[in-house]
């Protein structure tokens, strides 16, 4: 029987988070045609068809979809036996902080994963917008935040971790009338990814809006379309269940990507290094459970 190599499997999964060469390429430092060159040689050793694909399309087959599990579990498996071989213990404090949307989703299993895994290390985590998260960055506060940042326009020396496409968000699709007013917003302050993306949209589409709410925070953000009182705009996967996503076949304008990524203090020491290698290494395996 033959070995069955990791980097196949995760290549694997990056094609069928990504559904792109080209992306997949790019998130595992190889090209696109070692990519393809990978899945070929894991379908040969599987003996089954992984992906449906042609020039424009990527599509997992039945045979891929029942892959999925398993292979998240082998690499899991492979990375923590890795990690607790080659991580050395590192100890101190490390001044972390994220936007309170990824605060909400992700950061707390994580977070609690680093720390079982370093209980000598201390962490000091605050939430708070991009502009913000940044700022105080350059001033000395902080030793590694997450931004939300522009592919196109990226924070000097960001690491990324992942992109995704938001979506107008609403509390049901009768909300709001766009027949004559103008469309009500519920988004950040100024400068704010999201909002350039929302704003920038319906413009680009000739569709008049208006900032009907501004709320700092996520939590406030919701109840505000929650509550009717308009629309904002969200990545799909943090959309609440009471919530709906508004796309193109409810004829809303399709949005940009926005990239979240990492970004460390120029002198970070071992212990938010640390921590960096952590969230970039289980970022991919969190957001494939959800």
């Amino acid at each position: 029987m033959p070995d069955l190599d990791t980097a196949l499997l995760r290549a694997f999964l990056e094609l069928a988070e990504t559904r792109s060469f080209s992306r997949t390429a790019e998130r595992i430092g190889r090209s696109q045609s070692a990519v393809s060159m990978q899945i070929r040689r894991l379908e040969e050793i599987l003996g089954v068809r992984l992906f449906d694909r042609d020039r424009r399309n990527v599509a997992l087959t039945a045979e891929g979809e029942a892959l999925l599990g398993d292979a998240r579990r082998i690499l899991d498996l492979s990375d923590a036996m890795v990690a607790r071989l080659r991580e050395p213990d590192v100890a101190g404090e490390v001044r972390f902080a994220s936007p309170e949307d990824f605060a909400t989703l992700y950061l707390p299993e994580i977070l609690a994963s680093f720390a079982a895994k370093h209980p000598q290390l201390r962490l000091h985590v605050t939430c708070d917008l991009t502009l913000r998260l940044v700022e105080a960055l350059e001033r000395g506060e902080h030793d590694l935040i997450v931004v939300k940042q522009d592919p196109a326009e990226p924070y000097p020396g960001a690491r990324p971790l992942w992109r995704e496409r938001p979506v107008f968000v609403a509390r049901d699709r009768s909300m709001p009338d766009r027949s004559g007013d103008r469309v009500p917003l519920v988004l950040s302050p100024a400068p704010c990814v999201y909002r350039r993306r929302a704003v920038g949209a319906l413009d680009q589409a000739g569709l008049p809006w208006d900032i009907a709410y501004t709320s700092p925070s996520f939590a406030g953000t919701i109840a505000a379309v929650r509550a009717g009182l308009g629309v904002t705009v969200l990545p799909r996967t943090m959309v609440p269940d009471e919530l709906i996503g508004l796309d193109a076949d409810a004829g809303w304008p399709a949005l940009p990507e926005v990239e979240i990524a990492l970004l460390a203090a120029p002198r970070a020491d071992p212990a938010a290094r640390a921590l960096a290698s952590f969230i970039e290494a289980r970022v991919p395996t969190y957001r494939h459970h959800r």
